[in-house]
């Protein structure tokens, strides 16, 4: 840090002209850098502070929780060239994934009471999909048999993203049930995937495409 200080003023001694262009090259050596090193030996942190393995269930769920919001953020910009009605709360499920991931970060076991209070999941954003569900389910037509992911880019992106729900649920599950995370989480995770599953079927209706129905091999 001294170092870094030091590296901040150039030598009063330099010309002006140096002393210019030191500035430049020293505000882009200064500047954050993506990269901490930190995780080189297979460690790294929870908001608490703790060092844990990176094949730890926490960093799973993180890991998981991350790839869930790419896939959604990926299946929106399909659906936004569709101009569907629903991409702003995509939007907002995919800030809300923030907060998701910012619970699972920041473990009970090792957490204090301001850790906690920053970091608390509500259930309010579940209440929000399973408002969003009754609404978009009572437009589509009854499921009478098993589909496949299919119905147009939209709607195949939609059911990626939700099989992908389906597994940062599965990697939620263990840590809250062993308190480390809160239930709320795990909920919001199950609601999304039902979610994600309607809104895949009503992106299919809205665009005249047609989903493919299962049927056994012979």
């Amino acid at each position: 840090m001294l170092e870094a200080s030091v590296a901040l003023f150039p030598p009063l001694c330099a010309s002006t002209k140096d002393r210019g262009a030191a500035t430049k090259s020293e505000r882009r050596s200064n500047a954050p850098k993506i990269y901490t090193k930190t995780g080189d030996k297979g460690f790294s942190s929870t908001f608490t502070g703790e060092r844990r393995p990176k094949e730890d269930g926490v960093f799973e769920a993180l890991g998981a929780t991350d790839e869930l919001s790419c896939a959604i953020g990926l299946a929106r910009e399909f659906c936004m060239d569709q101009g569907h009605a629903f991409i702003e709360e995509l939007e907002k499920i995919q800030c809300v994934l923030q907060d998701v991931g910012s619970n699972i970060a920041t473990p009970r076991s090792s957490a204090r009471q301001s850790h906690i209070n920053k970091t608390m999941f509500s259930g309010q954003p579940i209440s929000d999909l399973e408002c969003w569900i009754d609404k978009y389910t009572e437009e589509l037509p009854p499921l009478t048999n098993f589909i496949l992911p299919s119905g147009g880019k939209s709607s195949a992106a939609l059911h990626v993203a939700r099989s992908v729900c389906r597994r940062a649920e599965r990697s939620v599950a263990p840590i809250v049930r062993s308190g480390e995370v809160d239930a709320e989480v795990a909920q919001f995770l199950n609601r999304l995937s039902d979610y994600l599953f309607t809104i895949a079927r009503y992106a299919a209706m809205k665009e005249g495409s047609k989903e493919t129905i299962y049927r056994r091999p012979e």
